[in-house]
Formats: structure tokens, C-alpha cells, sequence
């Protein structure tokens, strides 16, 4: 069912991450490092916080590979090293 109205952005900060992905904060930056994470927003000086759609996406697409339904080269295929 798809929704006509489009959601407006929102931000996720680190701990909800690791919430919505069950990954560490160690692990979260690795990923980041080696290009199979999104990268944060800076939101301050000392503030960073992520996206919920491309978080989403990122988990949508891991399920799929998962479950063998995604064929395609994406950025998880960086992560296989690391699981």
C-alpha cells in the first residue's frame, strides 16, 4: 500500500541506529569506513545523526540479501567481510 503523502525528513541519532539495526557503535563506523553504511548529517559541532529513510533502506536491503532476494551488487556486499 503505498502512501501518496510523502513523509517529511527525520533524523535518527547514534543510539536509535543501533536500535532500528541491532549493530554497535564500533561496527556502525566500520561500516561507514568501508562505504557499506550511510554516512552521518552533522547536525553541530559535536552532533551527527542519520537519516531514517537511508537507515531504512540500508536495513530493507539487508533483509533482501538475506533471504536471497536481492541480486544485485550493492553497498552490503561491502559488508560480508565483516559478518
Amino acid at each position: 500500500m503505498a502512501n501518496s503523502m510523502q513523509r517529511e525528513p527525520a533524523f535518527l541519532r547514534r543510539k536509535q541506529v543501533e536500535m532500528r539495526t541491532g549493530l554497535s557503535r564500533s561496527t556502525i563506523y566500520q561500516y561507514i569506513k568501508t562505504g557499506a553504511f550511510p554516512r552521518p548529517v552533522a547536525l553541530g559541532p559535536r552532533a551527527v545523526a542519520w537519516l531514517e529513510s537511508e537507515v531504512s533502506d540500508w536495513i530493507t536491503a539487508r533483509v533482501k540479501r538475506a533471504r536471497g532476494t536481492d541480486h544485485s551488487t550493492s553497498l552490503l556486499s561491502k559488508t560480508d567481510a565483516w559478518t
